[in-house]
């Protein structure tokens, strides 16, 4: 079939597969390096506990079949070492065919990590990374064209992101309606980055211009991503810029990079040439395998249409077990006052409110007033994110919060290295931890200057009383 493939975007798949399997290996490298704390035989939400009582059907993954904590670190240094292979090209090196097993490895992977991840894994980006490589899997290599089918979809996942996005801020929250929402925004985001009190002291005309401008972005430009070239081309660009502009205003994992490797899909010259070596037909298996996933993803995109169209859209949910057409969006409504859970720790072994309580330091959440914020995206912190959910109401901590509270008693490694740092020495625990909840805002530059603090923070109330180990208790 002479429409099947587009010769012009050979470069356009090249760059989206090396930029792809570089998100790949930042997920896989998040898994590795956090696991055992959060998801391990010991962790907050052990992987063994939740299989246990969730079906094969409703969670597919490898773990169902069979769970350690060196089987889970196996898979995911293996995804780590297939998406450098990945990003070094190594698909393009092997049969078609072979090259599609490849891609196919690290999706596998990763939804059998995501599907056992419950709460450290419920972000959109998860599902925008498991359908994006999911269909990363039938584009191809050098033997053959870009499907043009597949290039579609990757609009449609692309438009999806932007535009349910941008329906989501209309509906959510009036602050965006009044072009207001950045007033605030930049300050109470979940992790701050290192320009983000920056950002939060532009002039409030320029933060309308933020607004508006996002607001033609996600309702206005994603309709062009489906029109002749160049156009489309100049839609993405747009869109690849918008998003460098939120990379340097805060942390929000990868779901920044996912968006721009989805756009650069889009930049293409469909006249260009492409090198001898690309067929420009492709073998009939692969046109009917390729035609096959096409129409199932197009029948499986009807319930996110509906979702989109609904006024009781939500955000960032699957609507399959194996996240191939999903839902997507971000702050529908955003934060007016910054919240932190503050952890303290003492040696005492009767704790008073005058003892020498320390504070635990985290990585990306804010704690010391001084410290000022760190650029850790595309990396996912997943503890400092949620810590940022426990501060907006224990509910969303429940879960988790006290397992956590526990392994610092009880001076767990795996958990103290999600750290910054601990105010106690390995060996040296504190008997008890207790939580406040503080009130932080953003210094002024006056304040800057005479402090050297980018935050202010005021004790609001006590989020949890000391607390200590069972076992202490019954010793004592």
């Amino acid at each position: 079939m002479d429409w099947f493939t587009a010769p012009g975007y050979w470069l356009s798949r090249l760059v989206f597969q090396r930029a792809l399997a570089g998100v790949y290996l930042v997920a896989f490298l998040t898994a590795a390096l956090q696991f055992r704390a959060l998801l391990g035989e010991r962790g907050m939400l052990p992987v063994p506990r939740f299989v246990a009582r969730v079906p094969l059907r409703r969670a597919p993954s490898l773990f169902q079949f069979h769970y350690t904590d060196r089987f889970f670190a196996a898979c995911a240094w293996t995804g780590c070492a297939v998406s450098a292979a990945l990003l070094a090209g190594l698909d393009g090196r092997l049969p078609l065919w072979a090259g599609m097993l490849l891609w196919l490895v690290p999706w596998v992977l990763y939804l059998s990590i995501v599907n056992v991840g419950q709460t450290w894994y419920a972000f959109g980006w998860e599902s925008l990374l498991l359908e994006t490589g999911f269909l990363a899997v039938f584009l191809g290599n050098d033997e053959v064209a870009p499907p043009v089918v597949v290039l579609f979809l990757l609009r449609w996942i692309l438009f999806r992101v932007e535009f349910g996005a941008g329906l989501i801020k209309m509906r959510g929250d009036i602050c965006w309606r009044r072009l207001t929402c950045l007033d605030h925004h930049h300050e109470t985001q979940p992790m701050p980055g290192p320009l983000s009190w920056f950002f939060h002291h532009l002039p409030r005309l320029l933060h309308r211009v933020e607004a508006a401008a996002n607001h033609v972005t996600q309702l206005a430009v994603p309709v062009l991503l489906f029109t002749p070239q160049p156009i489309a081309t100049a839609a993405a660009s747009l869109m690849i810029l918008t998003q460098l502009w939120l990379v340097l205003s805060g942390n929000f994992s990868w779901l920044n990079w996912i968006t721009i490797v989805l756009a650069l899909s889009v930049i293409g010259y469909p006249d260009g040439a492409a090198p001898a070596s690309v067929a420009d037909t492709a073998p009939v298996w692969f046109e009917a395998v390729v035609l096959a996933v096409a129409a199932l993803l197009v029948f499986l995109s009807r319930r996110p249409v509906i979702n989109m169209i609904s006024r009781r859209q939500v955000m960032n949910r699957a609507f399959d077990p194996l996240h191939l057409v999903n839902t997507y969006g971000a702050f529908g409504s955003v934060s007016r006052v910054r919240y932190e859970v503050v952890l303290e720790g003492t040696a005492d072994d009767v704790p008073r409110e005058d003892s020498d309580w320390r504070e635990y330091e985290f990585r990306g959440k804010p704690g010391d007033p001084r410290h000022w914020p760190r650029q850790f995206a595309p990396y996912h912190l997943r503890l400092d994110w949620l810590m940022w959910f426990a501060a907006l109401s224990p509910a969303y901590a429940e879960p988790w919060f006290g397992g956590l509270v526990e392994r610092l008693l009880a001076d767990d490694g795996d958990t103290l290295r999600l750290l910054r740092r601990s105010p106690f020495p390995r060996g040296s625990p504190p008997r008890h931890i207790r939580a406040g909840l503080y009130r932080y805002r953003f210094t002024t530059w006056r304040e800057l200057r005479e402090t050297g603090a980018c935050w202010q923070r005021t004790y609001v109330r006590a989020y949890l009383p000391p607390t200590r180990l069972a076992q202490d208790v019954h010793r004592s």
